[in-house]
């Protein structure tokens, strides 16, 4: 799973989330002579034509337009160069250390990869934002066609979306070099999971097997529910807690309390400390404390998940001014170099 390789059009699934992050969908982008002569797959966009950048990332991932990836590069990072800034901070943020990027489209390039494990991180950290899941799970996308005579029809090539209960994205992948690629996603009873594969003949059948192979040995397991009294402490706790597990991993959980002092700045605001969870001796989630009488008991339960590759809020604000420094500096390269 961690060794780099070439990855296609695997690569469109960070081109989609960082013009889903940093641009504005309702934009109209116009389409450069650059973008629409770029080989390989294509939605056949023509140099002038305007299109919402929302319907092209449709474009791109339906059809895996070559030219909606340049199109889409050009408008949100202001130059090539500077989407694929954007395209491998993403990476650093999210924790791919085995990847690197040198373009929007995945068209063969040397020092241009990814790992396996690194896509699955890259698919999971993309399928929480609603625009790309809601992107990668439709099977058909009408938009209307820059001319403004018809439209476009395009029919998702992930095949895993007919062929597979509970199937919902993520993209193909093919080069020549790189073979078959996919990224596939499904959700059952409310778990959602991907598989990855790099180089695989067989990936839609081997797709379905490891989808079934998750569901059927790490199906969520309740760890504790809203609600429920901690043994030895007045307090309870303040969020559902789901986690997959397989029957071995059950075993292994256990739970340690942490007691706010009534000093605390949070103390103030309701809280009276965390529950964390751990499987073995790997802690796995946090849940809040509140007394059993906390207004905040009664606010909506959304299931805790604790994600390993979150960042905290501080390293999150340092990127993104780093992602505007770059991007700048990269922007004013680009003009100086033009002049």
């Amino acid at each position: 799973g961690d060794k780099p390789m070439r990855i296609a059009s695997l690569t469109k699934i960070m081109t989609a989330i960082v013009a889903i992050e940093h641009g504005d969908l309702s934009d109209m982008v116009t389409v450069s002579a650059n973008a629409a002569g770029k080989e390989g797959s294509s939605i056949y966009l023509k140099a002038g034509d305007t299109m919402s950048l929302h319907n092209l990332l449709y474009g791109l991932m339906l059809r895996s337009g070559n030219d909606a990836a340049t199109a889409i590069a050009e408008h949100v990072g202001g130059s090539l160069e500077g989407f694929v800034y954007l395209m491998n901070e993403k990476a650093q943020m999210i924790g791919l250390t085995g990847t690197q990027f040198k373009n929007p489209h995945g068209l063969d390039e040397e020092g241009h990869y990814s790992t396996a494990n690194d896509l699955a991180k890259l698919t999971a950290y993309a399928l929480r934002n609603p625009v790309f899941q809601e992107i990668v799970k439709t099977k058909i996308k009408t938009a209307p066609s820059p001319d403004g005579n018809g439209a476009y029809y395009w029919y998702n090539k992930n095949k895993m979306l007919s062929i597979f209960d509970g199937a919902d994205g993520v993209k193909t992948g093919y080069t020549k070099l790189a073979k078959r690629c996919l990224v596939s996603s499904a959700t059952r009873n409310g778990q959602q999971l991907a598989a990855v594969t790099l180089n695989d003949p067989d990936d839609w059948a081997d797709h379905a097997r490891l989808l079934r192979y998750g569901f059927e040995r790490y199906p969520l397991s309740e760890i504790v529910r809203k609600g429920d009294r901690i043994a030895g402490t007045p307090f309870v706790v303040g969020k559902t807690f789901v986690y997959p597990l397989s029957e071995e991993e059950r075993g292994t959980i256990r739970k340690e309390a942490t007691v706010l002092s009534a000093r605390s700045s949070g103390y103030a605001f309701g809280d009276r400390g965390t529950l964390t969870i751990f499987m073995g001796d790997r802690a796995i989630g946090t849940v809040p404390l509140y007394e059993e009488n906390s207004p905040k008991l009664s606010m909506p339960d959304h299931t805790a998940f604790v994600y390993k590759e979150s960042v905290s809020s501080e390293t999150a604000e340092w990127f993104a001014f780093l992602r505007r420094l770059g991007a700048t500096l990269v922007r004013l390269f680009t003009l100086t170099s033009d002049l």
